[in-house]
């Protein structure tokens, strides 16, 4: 067995049976040996923001790590956004990236980098391997790495002749550590926070999103009249009818600060103390209120689900949660607005469908439209590093083929990571994609003003314009095997999104939407 056959043995002896991969010269072995694992799946993307984007995708939805197979320094640098995505959403992610052969390195050919200084700060797991004996080892730690509480970037660097040379050995799976409880006074303090009759809130995050979760904190501010927000872009987010339902943190500074205000206790279960986007001239970047005291329940590492349920047994130990009713837009007509577009989705999302949302602007009034809808899971853009949303989504459908997956795009987004489509079509994954397109970087002009830049002009406006020339998304869809339609008005909207949630395989639908006003 050669080092390359060690690490692909090793990977589905710990349960790793998904690699997504662009690979290169240097992957050439681990590639070889595919055929001798069937088991294990591999899905080529076809850029590198595709790989990570869907391990991460993927990741969210199993809660277990995909391998992403990159190609050296510049591969991993291709993909290093929406690692930094996976990063903020706490998921587990092996990232396998090939390197020159060790002797090869000194004569510093073209692509020669310091791979090491480009994985670093993804603060998560970084080893390189120097043997092949030592491969199968490596990985079994990588994979280990990647499962650590909350879930984090493990990448194991892999030299070429560490991967053709003889002697690899497969290793057994590391036991992965389980998120812990946090301590007694936390849990104590939290209570006693809730106990006082100064305004409290409890701002969920990442471990805290879960069914039960959200269940307990809803218990907590039956009781306790506590308000419970969501922070502002959860990895993974449980919604709809039967479920609790609370407001995400808003991503305005004005629009959290005003949802704060008044709060003297904050506590925090899962979530980051919260903090604005941006910094913004005369205005705080810190949005705890002025005098209110923070409590930290859990933290991501924790086992934040299980903490908020010991404090509901603590303060709300005879209250149920309060659930959402079943409650759908009605459809709407006329030509497509901000507006209308999210009823139609509202009033037409399938039952159990993940919804990777990437739809920015577009997408504001997306909460009040689906808070009624049949359950779903909503994946959002959890470190604003944007062409997130197409490599989500099919990482998701690759996690859960039993699921609808609806992808909401921002028409600027998409370009990042547009061949995410043709993953789609040749794995026939059902992912119904709807780019809203308003042929403008509308979040940048609303930002352009918001940041206190002098009033501008014909040149700084181009750069937010994306309609010379128009995007044709339903001609770059068709070319790669994506069947593709095009609505503008919410009737058609309606009969597209009907027809492709019904039928097999990928769709795009692009939503001819005006920017926000």
């Amino acid at each position: 067995m050669n080092g390359a056959q060690s690490v692909l043995r090793t990977l589905l002896d710990a349960g790793v049976d998904v690699c997504f991969a662009n690979p290169g010269t240097s992957e050439m072995h681990l590639v070889a040996a595919l055929d001798a694992f069937p088991a294990m799946r591999a899905v080529l993307g076809l850029s590198e923001g595709v790989v990570t984007g869907a391990a991460d995708g993927y990741a969210r939805i199993t809660g277990t790590p995909a391998a992403a197979l990159l190609h050296l320094g510049p591969g991993l640098a291709n993909g290093w956004a929406n690692l930094h995505n996976a990063r903020r959403a706490g998921s587990p992610v092996v990232a396998i990236v090939g390197d020159h052969a060790t002797y090869h390195k000194r004569f510093d050919a073209p692509l020669e980098s310091d791979i090491e200084s480009l994985a670093d700060p993804l603060r998560g797991w970084v080893r390189r391997s120097s043997h092949a004996a030592d491969a199968g080892a490596d990985t079994a730690a990588a994979v280990a790495a990647a499962m650590d509480p909350p879930g984090r970037v493990a990448s194991l660097l892999l030299p070429g002749d560490v991967s053709w040379g003889d002697g690899g050995v497969p290793v057994e799976p590391i036991p992965p550590k389980a998120p812990r409880l946090p301590g007694e006074a936390a849990i104590a303090a939290a209570a006693g926070a809730l106990r006082d009759d100064e305004p409290t809130t409890l701002l969920l995050g990442g471990p805290a999103c879960t069914e039960a979760g959200l269940r307990a904190a809803s218990r907590i501010a039956r009781a306790t009249g506590a308000r419970v927000l969501v922070e502002t872009f959860p990895a993974r987010l449980p919604r709809g009818a039967g479920l609790p339902s609370f407001d995400r943190l808003g991503y305005l500074p004005e629009q959290a600060a005003g949802q704060l205000d008044g709060t003297q206790r904050l506590v925090l279960a899962g979530a980051r103390s919260p903090a604005t986007f941006f910094g913004y001239p005369d205005h705080a970047s810190d949005l705890v209120p002025e005098g209110a005291r923070v409590h930290q329940l859990a933290g991501r590492e924790h086992d934040a689900t299980r903490a908020l349920e010991d404090l509901a047994g603590r303060v709300a130990p005879e209250y149920a949660p309060l659930l959402a009713e079943q409650a759908r837009p009605t459809l709407p007509g006329g030509a497509l607005t901000v507006q209308n577009w999210v009823e139609v989705i509202g009033a037409l999302l399938p039952d159990n469908a993940i919804v990777a949302d990437e739809s920015n602007t577009s997408g504001l009034l997306l909460p009040q439209a689906t808070a009624g809808a049949p359950r779903h899971d909503l994946l959002t853009l959890t470190g604003g590093a944007i062409g997130q949303g197409m490599p989500v989504a099919t990482g998701a459908a690759i996690a859960a083929r039993d699921r609808p997956v609806i992808n909401l795009e921002a028409d600027g987004s998409a370009m990042y990571t547009l061949p995410a489509l043709w993953t789609q079509a040749r794995e026939q994954l059902d992912v119904t994609t709807v780019v809203l397109n308003n042929r403008a970087y509308a979040i940048l002009r609303m930002e352009l003003g918001r940041v206190g830049a002098e009033p501008s002009g014909a040149a700084a406006k181009s750069l937010f314009d994306l309609s010379t020339p128009d995007i044709d998304f339903t001609a770059m869809a068709s070319g790669m095997g994506v069947p593709a339609s095009r609505a503008t008005t919410a009737e058609e909207l309606a009969d597209q999104f009907r027809r492709a949630t019904s039928e097999p395989g990928p769709h795009l639908i692009e939503a001819m939407v005006p920017p926000l006003a």
